[in-house]
């Protein structure tokens, strides 16, 4: 938008009304549907919310609703719990419900055994005394619980309404006035004018005096039988507010619900408190019912839904609904007024006024608001302005202040888009002295850590360390300090001295002596890399306390009264509350207590007083649902100790922590004895769903946190999965049967089978052992037989040896002999007698067939059976020719000519009888 069309625009809204309201929750479900005609709200002991209206009744549980149609399916009119009991009225019955061991609501009717009038309906209802009344148009039923007695009172007229207060119940009748009930019996209270010809919407106990609440004319009170106003102001205030419902709360104040302007909240002294209606957060105006739940909201039966306010909470909201005010960067109270910077310019007002003005000339962006002494700074897109209560003058035009410090009384250094400038005060007026030259840096961040040296983080570059000299005039040295990574939404601050730093992986404290920063870890524990969203760090001086945004909450950190180690607060306030830009975080303190948070569409202020109201809570288990894999779950019993089949294993729990305030974080961890032995992280739903469970022993158990503060129980469920039937304890009993007579059988079977198997086994193994020996033995024999044939040989050889001895002997002797012979008779006689001798020696003989014999065995016997009449001189021979000798070897071994051996051949083939085909020598080599 241009700078053009900003005048025409503040022009409109130069005013800004700004009442801070109480939280208001907007409740959204397909049962809080818009178009009802009635809502009736009440409350049970564990804090669910029962709700009558057109679709039937409604219990809710602050995260889930369930809807149990009316019996008739008619619209239901009313409800009321009383301990377990729900009672509830609507188109011709009443009756109550109550919850089955599944935690699922049933009903049992009151009025089906008495007579009705036609076509009545039930508005009302209210407990006294052990009755509870039902009222419709026309009659109240009273039922006690205890005698289950009924009894009828029937007006003159028609019942406007009936009401509770001082312990008695009070009813209007349209034509005779206000009655009351005393013993069972109506007595008349007052007939005045106003009360038969106005409706009576409530009848309250206020500073111990019966007020009287009418729709049109005011609120009014009886004194000795006369009619007078509550207070004529107020009567003048809501007299155009045609007001349907009104009750008290707890703390004295009155609350007016209206038909077309929301909700009136007042004191017990009649002065407004608040006016809460469409333009203020609220669905609509229309206001049908009223109701103070157990933690003291009050909870709005709308046209078009259901809405609560936390009238309790620590917080108060101003929404700028207009969208004239902005998101709020910066806040600031000085000399009485409140400032806020915002993306639309400033806008300021009186502490104790409700109405913001815009600062004119300061359209846009507005980066911080800085007091030093009596002087008031802001600093703005455009350059730096002096504020003067309603008034800014710009005293520097450089674009872009993002922080203003105090350098002295007289001078301040501003960090800018382009770096560092100075601003000096002469004769009261401030000016522009000089930027100081060698950074141009845009400086969001700087902090100095003495004279000479400055810090300034920038979120894509680093930290710079700079060292400026004494008049502030030139930087003589850069560097980026390499400790701590650079990261978007991170922060510088000075903190009790110390320069932090803070950004996603935690807080850190920069170390003079080492020149680094270090990781603070106690400071890093305000929040975690998942809980992170920006590292700004905030040092409110009047409080000296150091605040810290994150998703969840925010903290503060303040020194403890005892310990040394600062405290750690944690206030729950949700990011979709705050609603404020990432990064550009802000926190400022009004009073004592009492601190502004910048958002998107207006501000919070937060009470501390306030902040750890309810803190006890409980945790329970509403609902249970079983089923088996991929069939429809069915609510089972809450009661702990259930056995369920092995198929059914799949299980859905549904638990709660009643919580009817947006700015309550409810966490829900929850663990499964027998499938883990941790917990499980926090989560923000309360539904836990296990699927396909093994068979064995469980407990569920649950606990929840709200705002950091743990439930003061564990809600637990034990419960048994069975064993699937093919190992459940008589299928086991049948498997050890069938495994025993199996094994009988198999017993029987093997002295059957395997004893004829071992005993063929045995055979073949015998027969195999008989065959290795077969084996054995020939291969023994073969060794003897080659052992044999080796001696066979050996004997050969000798045979042979002495064979040719013997030849050689007897061609000596018979050479000798021939020689002899030749010579002269008598001197050679007894040479050839001594010759003659060792030629017919037997010796040799002997020793030949010796020889003979051990290399041919038995063949000389065999010869001699086969040949009876072969003489020894023939044997001898067939031995010489079994040595394959020639005739003319063989005679000289026998002494005579080798024609003398053909002849003994030939001799010895007739006493053989053989034929002349036959070789006598083949013959004789293969006897």
């Amino acid at each position: 938008m241009s700078k053009l069309l900003f005048p025409f625009l503040f022009l409109s809204f130069n005013f800004l009304f700004a009442q801070e309201l109480p939280p208001i929750s907007v409740y959204s479900s397909e049962y809080f549907d818009a178009g009802n005609q009635n809502w009736a709200i009440s409350q049970s002991e564990d804090k669910h919310i029962y709700i009558a209206n057109n679709k039937g009744l409604i219990e809710f549980d602050g995260s889930s609703s369930k809807l149990y149609p009316t019996p008739n399916e008619t619209i239901m009119r009313s409800v009321k719990v009383l301990g377990e009991k729900i009672f509830t009225g609507f188109y011709t019955g009443f009756g109550y419900w109550t919850k089955n061991n599944s935690g699922l609501l049933e009903y049992t009717s009151l009025s089906e055994n008495i007579d009705l009038l036609e076509d009545e309906q039930f508005w009302h209802i209210e407990a006294l005394e052990g009755w509870m009344l039902f009222q419709s148009l026309k009659r109240i039923y009273l039922y006690n619980i205890d005698t289950q007695e009924y009894k009828v009172i029937t007006a003159h007229s028609q019942i406007n309404s009936m009401f509770k207060v001082r312990g008695r119940i009070y009813y209007q009748d349209s034509e005779k006035g206000i009655f009351r009930l005393d013993n069972g019996l109506s007595k008349l209270v007052s007939d005045q004018k106003v009360f038969k010809e106005h409706d009576v919407i409530s009848i309250l106990d206020v500073n111990d005096r019966l007020i009287y609440v009418t729709a049109n004319e005011g609120i009014f009170y009886l004194q000795d039988g006369e009619i007078k106003e509550w207070n004529v102001d107020l009567n003048k205030s809501i007299k155009d507010d045609t007001l349907y419902s009104a009750i008290k709360l707890l703390s004295g104040d009155l609350v007016l619900g209206s038909i077309s302007n929301g909700v009136i909240i007042v004191d017990s002294k009649a002065n407004i408190k608040y006016k809460i209606n469409q333009k203020k957060g609220l669905s609509d105006n229309t206001i049908l019912s009223l109701f103070e739940d157990l933690d003291e909201n009050i909870w709005l039966g709308l046209d078009d839904g259901i809405n609560t306010i936390n009238l309790n909470s620590p917080f108060r909201v101003y929404t700028d609904v207009s969208g004239v005010l902005g998101t709020v960067y910066a806040s600031i109270v000085h000399k009485g007024m409140i400032y806020l910077g915002t993306n639309q310019g400033l806008f300021c007002r009186e502490e104790t006024d409700e109405n913001f003005t815009f600062v004119e000339k300061t359209e846009g962006q507005v980066w911080t608001l800085k007091a030093i002494g009596e002087d008031l700074f802001c600093g703005h897109n455009i350059g730096t302005f002096k504020v003067e209560n309603q008034k800014a003058t710009l005293i520097g035009d450089v674009m872009g202040t993002w922080k203003i410090e105090s350098l002295s009384r007289d001078t301040f250094i501003q960090g800018n888009y382009s770096g560092l400038y100075v601003f000096h005060k002469t004769n009261r007026e401030w000016t522009l002295k000089n930027k100081i030259q060698g950074f141009n840096i845009s400086s969001r961040y700087f902090e100095r850590l003495n004279k000479n040296t400055i810090f300034i983080n920038h979120e894509y570059k680093g930290v710079y360390k700079l060292t400026i000299n004494d008049d502030y005039t030139k930087v003589s040295n850069v560097s980026i300090l390499g400790s701590v990574d650079k990261g978007i939404h991170s922060a510088l601050l000075k903190y009790k001295g110390d320069i932090l730093y803070s950004y996603q992986n935690g807080v850190y404290k920069y170390n003079v002596k080492k020149d680094l920063f270090i990781k603070d870890t106690l400071l890093s524990n305000y929040t975690n890399t998942d809980n992170f969203i920006s590292g700004v760090l905030i040092n409110v001086p009047s409080e000296n306390k150091l605040w810290g945004f994150s998703k969840k909450n925010i903290c503060y950190i303040e020194q403890g009264g005892v310990s040394e180690i600062p405290i750690i607060n944690q206030i729950s306030i949700p990011l979709k509350q705050r609603k404020g830009a990432f990064g550009f975080e802000n926190i400022n303190g009004l009073s004592k207590y009492e601190y502004l948070i910048g958002t998107s569409e207006g501000y919070l202020i937060v009470n501390l007083k306030n902040k750890n109201r309810y803190k006890t809570h409980r945790v329970e288990i509403n609902q249970i649902k079983n089923s088996a894999l991929n069939e429809e779950y069915s609510s089972v019993e809450l009661s702990s100790g259930r056995e369920y089949i092995n198929k059914n294993n799949n299980f859905e729990f549904r638990c709660s922590t009643p919580s009817y305030n947006d700015y309550h974080q409810v966490e829900y961890q929850y663990q499964l004895e027998g499938l883990s032995a941790q917990w499980s992280e926090w989560g923000s739903s309360g539904v836990v769903v296990f699927k396909n469970l093994p068979f064995g022993n469980y407990t569920f158990k649950v606990r929840s946190k709200m705002n950091g503060n743990l439930s003061s129980n564990v809600a637990t469920y034990g419960f048994d999965i069975q064993k699937p039937w093919y190992i459940s304890n008589p299928m086991i009993i049948t498997y050890v049967v069938i495994v025993f007579l199996f094994s009988v059988f198999m017993h029987i079977m093997y002295n059957l089978y395997y004893a004829k198997q071992r005993k063929d086994l045995l055979m073949k193994k015998q027969k195999e052992f008989d065959l290795d020996n077969l084996e054995k033995e020939q291969e023994l024999t073969l060794l003897k037989n080659e052992r044999l044939e080796a001696d066979i040989k050996l004997k050969s050889k000798e045979l042979a040896s002495s064979t040719m001895s013997i030849i050689k002997k007897n061609e000596l002797l018979n050479t000798i002999k021939t020689e002899l012979l030749k010579g002269e008779k008598n001197d050679v006689s007894n040479v050839i007698n001594i010759v003659e001798k060792n030629l017919n020696n037997n010796n040799d003989w002997k020793l030949f067939e010796e020889a003979f014999n051990n290399a041919d065995k038995d063949f000389i016997k065999k010869a001699k059976s086969l040949h009876p009449l072969l003489t020894s001189n023939d044997l001898r021979l067939c031995a010489y020719l079994r040595l394959n000798l020639s005739s003319k070897e063989i005679a000289p071994l026998l002494n005579i000519s080798a024609k003398s051996v053909e002849v003994k051949r030939y001799r010895l083939r007739k006493k053989m009888g053989l034929s002349s085909e036959t070789n006598l020598v083949d013959y004789i080599l293969n006897m």
